[in-house]
């Protein structure tokens, strides 16, 4: 499976990953070329060679009416201080206060910068509404579909800036220049998942920094509110380094786009790519990005939960496995045992992917007389399921397959078999062996069919 692995040790910023991912590109001049002939007002990106701790990589440099927005100096009142660099989009809402949306770039540019720049035809009070931010996303000269991922990801920003500081989505207001690198950031990240066209996309963990950030109306704690708002249901870590390394750009595409969140799975790898940051710290400032060849479907991990039950009653047992099924859980089965005291009782064990681990834990206190359980965290191996149809000479029957390692397995579906032997008055083996006999020799001819026209 073609698969991209976002390493978010550094935190996640719009421009790194834009970056990142701009290495992995076959084509980076046309890549660059679309985005430059968008028409985004007043913005031109430009590809530039950055290095971080001795590494090499790539630093986008999104230009607003001829200024790549810089971070202040220390004291300034307006700084939005950020552990990387500057990513971030001054928004308000109707009383004009600050509400710091879109990018705080790590390191990379102020992007509440209230100087109008070379060219710039408007005040520094100029705002852009969320209304506004999708009509401009809609007009943009690329593919309908990198168009649809960049409206999300920017709904999900002004949600997130609204929960935050308690207004409407209504009421959120973009300053005009940060809204435009923004848009530019998101959009190129989109149009370059597009290019990609990677199956599944991972992450890591992601790092947020620690300590505080100075907004225009005053402190706020890392991470800031609308990016914890957006991080929700995302792993994250905090840790030594002082400043903010996830922007609620980079919280937001990271939402968006990762499937899953977790270690870098065993992967053949193509391509690296490396998004520099402009801050210097302590460890390379960096995103990195990893696209290849995975093989999850034939191997991977598994969760077990594991708990003695000597106090229940045998059909609320049989009832607490069901629902336990109904919420997620792969498996579960009981097997008789004698628990303490000789008294006889139950071993539950609930199979669940990782990820389900902590709401089946849950589940399984909720449901159950047990006030503990025991987790086994495995690794497995299994076959990739599919499923086929037969016509046999009284109905179409379903074939569950199994593949993989060189071993192949299927088996008529019960259900079908067990309607058609009724329907037909006909014993249950009869429709069963009918039914495989026809998936063997239809699978049979279609092999010989491929020996036979090789081309094809």
């Amino acid at each position: 499976m073609r698969t991209l692995y976002i390493e978010c040790n550094m935190g996640a910023a719009g421009d790194m990953l834009m970056s990142a991912l701009y290495e992995l590109l076959e084509d980076k001049k046309g890549f660059l070329d679309k985005m430059n002939a968008l028409g985004l007002p007043g913005v031109k990106i430009e590809a530039q060679p950055g290095k971080t701790c001795g590494i090499a990589g790539t630093h986008m440099a999104v230009k607003v009416y001829g200024e790549e927005e810089k971070e202040p100096e220390e004291g300034h009142g307006t700084a939005h201080h950020h552990g990387h660099g500057e990513e971030h989009s001054a928004a308000h809402h109707h009383g004009h206060e600050e509400i710091h949306s879109a990018e705080h770039h790590h390191g990379h540019r102020e992007e509440h910068h209230h100087g109008h720049g070379e060219g710039h035809p408007h005040g520094h009070h100029h705002h852009a509404a969320p209304g506004y931010i999708a009509e401009l996303i809609g007009g943009l000269d690329l593919p309908e579909e990198v168009k649809r991922h960049a409206r999300a990801v920017y709904d999900d920003i002004a949600q997130a800036e609204a929960k935050a500081h308690g207004c409407p989505v209504s009421d959120v207001h973009f300053h005009e220049v940060g809204a435009l690198d923004a848009v530019a950031d998101v959009t190129g990240v989109c149009y370059a998942m597009y290019l990609l066209g990677a199956e599944r996309i991972c992450a890591s963990p992601v790092h947020v920094g620690s300590g505080t950030v100075r907004c225009a109306h005053g402190v706020m704690p890392v991470p800031a509110p609308a990016t914890a708002n957006l991080l929700e249901g995302i792993p994250f870590y905090g840790g030594e380094i002082r400043g903010e390394l996830c922007t609620p750009t980079g919280a937001a595409l990271l939402k968006h786009f990762a499937d899953s969140f977790g270690p870098m799975p065993m992967m053949t790898t193509e391509k690296t790519g490396i998004g520099i940051g402009t801050k210097t710290f302590e460890q390379a400032n960096c995103i990195r990005v990893f696209l290849g060849d995975t093989r999850e479907r034939e191997n991977g991990e598994i969760t077990e939960l594991v708990c003695n039950i000597d106090d229940m009653q045998p059909e609320a047992l049989a009832h607490a496995c069901s629902r336990l099924l109904e919420h997620g859980a792969l498996d579960v089965y009981t097997l008789a045992g004698n628990m303490k005291k000789g008294r006889p009782g139950h071993v539950l064990t609930v199979l669940c992917r990782p990820e389900d681990e902590a709401a089946l834990a849950r589940q399984i206190i909720a449901e159950t007389t047990t006030n503990g359980l025991r987790v086994h965290r495995c690794g497995k191996y299994f076959l990739k399921p599919g499923i086929e149809k037969v016509q046999t000479r009284w109905g179409e029957v379903r074939i569950k397959t199994a593949e993989g390692f060189g071993i192949r397995h299927s088996k008529p579906e019960f259900e079908d078999v067990a309607e058609l032997a009724k329907k037909n008055q006909i014993p249950y083996g009869r429709v069963f062996e009918d039914a495989l006999h026809t998936y063997e020799e239809n699978r049979a001819q279609s092999v010989e069919n491929r020996r036979e026209k090789p081309g094809e």
